[in-house]
């Protein structure tokens, strides 16, 4: 069992840089070179450069100030070789269904999201696991906050990659797995620009459908340290 965990979590990785697309695996990330190959960087669509092809990561999930303690919020800050707040590892991972069969999540979100890819994401600087995930604290609900949480938490420290309401290739919705409301899952949302403040990463509902979901809605991920 602990293997085969371990090599469904090496199998969502490839799926996150490989952006469920045909886009390929991004050179360059945000990663320290002590975490190296096996960090993850989510990023935005909204501000990678160009959106549909990115070169340039842009924004990317942060925890703020680097502080390994519960309650501490995700932002997205520019993307830097440098920073270990950035390094984020993939401890937990399956699909939807099978993470349901094992308890992580509600046998509704199971049913519903079927054979997406579901994962966690846990905060690891320098490559070391702190067992926080990033994660919101309560059943997800309009505006709610990304913080870190313990890793042991279900529901909320799950995030499902909804690549059936993606509108671009490459990019997809990442949809929180203590959700109730399927008509209108909850996912991480960007509001305001994190160039001029700091923007934690919130849940709104999923807006535009599958075929309009908005940029601030729409995210990737690359692996590895700065090329």
């Amino acid at each position: 069992m602990f293997i085969k965990r371990k090599m469904l979590a090496a199998a969502a990785v490839l799926t996150l840089v490989g952006g469920l697309s045909t886009v390929g695996t991004v050179a360059a990330s945000a990663a320290t070179p002590e975490c190296g190959m096996k960090c993850v960087e989510v990023y935005s669509m909204k501000y990678a450069t160009p959106p549909a092809n990115p070169t340039n990561l842009g924004f990317v999930e942060t925890v703020f100030q680097g502080i390994a303690a519960v309650g501490v919020p995700a932002i997205v800050q520019p993307a830097s070789g440098s920073n270990p707040a950035e390094d984020l590892i993939v401890p937990l991972a399956g699909t939807a269904a099978s993470l349901a069969a094992q308890g992580w999540v509600s046998a509704a979100v199971g049913a519903h999201f079927g054979n997406a890819t579901a994962v966690q994401i846990e905060y690891a600087p320098h490559g070391n696991p702190t067992g926080l995930c990033s994660a919101v604290p309560t059943t997800a609900y309009q505006n709610e906050g990304l913080s870190l949480q313990p890793c042991t938490t279900k529901g909320t420290t799950i995030w499902i990659l909804d690549s059936a309401d993606s509108p671009v290739a490459g990019y997809f919705p990442i949809v929180n797995g203590s959700n109730t409301d399927f008509n209108r899952p909850f996912a991480m949302t960007i509001l305001g620009n994190p160039a001029h403040q700091v923007v934690q990463i919130i849940l709104q509902h999923l807006k535009g459908g599958a075929n309009n979901v908005p940029a601030n809605q729409l995210w990737a991920a690359a692996h590895g340290p700065v090329s």
